[in-house]
C-alpha cells in the first residue's frame, strides 16, 4: 500500500470539505456547543443555592461523564463526511474518475478514511480543551482544586474516542457500500451513536462507573470491534461493484 496516494486522497476531500458550508458548520459547532452549555448549565445549577442545584460534592462524579459527550458526538460528526466522502461523490459523479485511477481499494479507503477522521477529531479535541477549561474555572473554587486533566480524560480523549470515532468510520463504509443517497446514509450512519449513548445512560442510571477501569475495558471492546468492522469494511468496498451497480 501506497501511504502517499491515501493522503492524496485525503487532501482531495479535504479540498472538497472546505467548500461545503454545511458540513464545516456540523463539524464545528456540535463540539464548540457542548464544550460553552455544560459548563454553563453546571455554573448556573452549582449557584442555585443549597438544596436547588448540583452539590459541589457530587461535581467529581458528575464531570467524567460529560466529557463522555465528546465520544458520543464523535459519530455524528464523522457521519457527515464520511456519509459525502462515499455517496456524496457518486451522487456529484465525482467518485468514477477516482476508482478509475490505478490507486488500489485499500488506499482509496484509507485516504477517505483519514479525511473522515481527522477534521472531527480536532474539533472534538478543541471542544474538549475548551471545556475543560471552563469547568476548571467552575471547580478550582468550589473543590479547591482543578479537576481536569485527569487519567480518566485521558482515557477517554486519547483512547476511547479514537476508536469510537474508528467504528463510526468503518460503519459508514459499510454502509455508504449499499445506498446511493446521502441523506440514508447519514441517518443509518449516525446510528453508532446508540452504544455510546446506551453507556452513558447506564453511568447516569448507576448500573455502570465510568471509572478509568471501566473505560479501558470499553476501550478494549471497541478494538475488537474495530478489527472486525476493518475487515468487513475492505471486503465491502469493492470498486467495480460500485462503479456497475451503483445507481
Amino acid at each position: 500500500m501506497n501511504l502517499s496516494k491515501s493522503w492524496t486522497v485525503a487532501a482531495k476531500d479535504f479540498k472538497v470539505f472546505r467548500r461545503k458550508k454545511n458540513i464545516l458548520a456540523s463539524t464545528v459547532a456540535l463540539p464548540l456547543l457542548v464544550s460553552v452549555l455544560l459548563p454553563a448549565v453546571i455554573l448556573y445549577s452549582t449557584n442555585r443555592g443549597a438544596g436547588k442545584g448540583i452539590p459541589d460534592a457530587e461535581l467529581p462524579i458528575l464531570l467524567p461523564a460529560f466529557i463522555f459527550f465528546f465520544v458520543i458526538i464523535s459519530a455524528p460528526l464523522i457521519t457527515a463526511i464520511a456519509s459525502y466522502a462515499l455517496v456524496g461523490e457518486k451522487v456529484e459523479k465525482s467518485l468514477e474518475p477516482l476508482l478509475a485511477t490505478p490507486t488500489t481499494d485499500g488506499e482509496i479507503l484509507l485516504g477517505k478514511s483519514i479525511a473522515a477522521f481527522l477534521p472531527p477529531m480536532a474539533s472534538i479535541y478543541a471542544g474538549a480543551t475548551i471545556f475543560m477549561a471552563l469547568m476548571d474555572l467552575v471547580t478550582f473554587p468550589k473543590l479547591g482544586y482543578y479537576f481536569f486533566p485527569n487519567w480518566g480524560v485521558a482515557v477517554t480523549l486519547l483512547l476511547l474516542a479514537p476508536l469510537a470515532a474508528i467504528l463510526s468510520v468503518e460503519a459508514n463504509v459499510i454502509v455508504s457500500a449499499r445506498v446511493s443517497d446521502v441523506r440514508a446514509a447519514q441517518q443509518l450512519g449516525v446510528l453508532t451513536t446508540l452504544p455510546f449513548a446506551g453507556i452513558y445512560l447506564a453511568g447516569e442510571l448507576g448500573l455502570i462507573s465510568l471509572d478509568t477501569n471501566t473505560l479501558l475495558s470499553i476501550s478494549g471492546l471497541l478494538v475488537i470491534a474495530d478489527v472486525l468492522l476493518f475487515f468487513i469494511s475492505t471486503a465491502t468496498f469493492r470498486r467495480d461493484e460500485i462503479l456497475t451497480k451503483w445507481k
